[in-house]
């Protein structure tokens, strides 16, 4: 299989952790995420975070973690940390072998919520652009999305919700309740801010972001760097 890594030149990708804290420092919500550097480490980190945790490869060089059997889901058990932590590293550089791998990145389990994704790319022509659509593989499948040229006003973030054909999602579906619609055009306001006061950032893509009836939290963050 061939490599996963940045095919752009000249731009690198931030870990998971580090793509993480960014996006706090801005006042997005994020699942909180540590970066450990053995087994050990990742043990306490579980512990820490509480039991179910998500365990991820940090690596700058691999961007699609999944391709490479970089992520393990829902581990319930201390002793299933302590195996996936040796398993990711293994597949990781069987697949991409000079990947330079930092660590692995343990996170809290997520309440699951409705799969929105968010997003953010620099246009040749436009400048900066803020995206927005369903979450999961609907965003590439389906491609029910939303944009707008930086910067965003309220109005701007409100339209970009309803625009979408997916929105009767958000409004409450076959019973279930309304998420909380504030919660997500305050997000694309908060990544419009971030494009104008971070312009090496390139791209940034939230996907998925859970939402709830009361806020929204990014689970997964990707961030490119020019």
């Amino acid at each position: 299989m061939a490599e996963t890594s940045v095919a752009a030149q000249g731009q690198r990708v931030l870990t998971e952790v580090a793509a993480k804290e960014l996006l706090a420092a801005q006042g997005i919500p994020v699942v909180p995420t540590r970066l450990a550097r053995s087994r050990a480490e990742a043990i306490r980190l579980a512990k820490e975070l509480g039991l179910p945790v998500v365990l991820k490869v940090a690596s700058p060089d691999i961007i699609h973690k999944s391709d490479v059997g970089g992520v393990r889901l829902n581990l319930a058990s201390l002793t299933q940390v302590d195996k996936a932590y040796g398993e990711i590293i293994a597949r990781a550089r069987a697949h991409v072998p000079h990947a330079v791998i930092e660590g692995i990145a343990v996170q809290a389990m997520a309440k699951p919520g409705i799969e929105v994704a968010a997003g953010l790319t620099r246009d040749r022509t436009f400048g900066p652009v803020v995206m927005f659509g369903l979450g999961g593989i609907s965003v590439e499948i389906l491609n029910d999305v939303a944009f707008r040229v930086v910067p965003l006003g309220p109005k701007d973030a409100r339209a970009m919700l309803r625009e979408i054909h997916g929105f009767p999602m958000l409004q409450g579906y076959r019973g279930a309740p309304p998420v909380d619609l504030s919660a997500l055009e305050d997000l694309l306001l908060k990544l419009s801010t971030l494009a104008e006061q971070r312009p090496e950032i390139s791209e940034i893509d939230l996907n998925p972001v859970f939402a709830y009836p009361n806020g929204a939290l990014a689970v997964d963050a990707r961030i490119l760097l020019a």
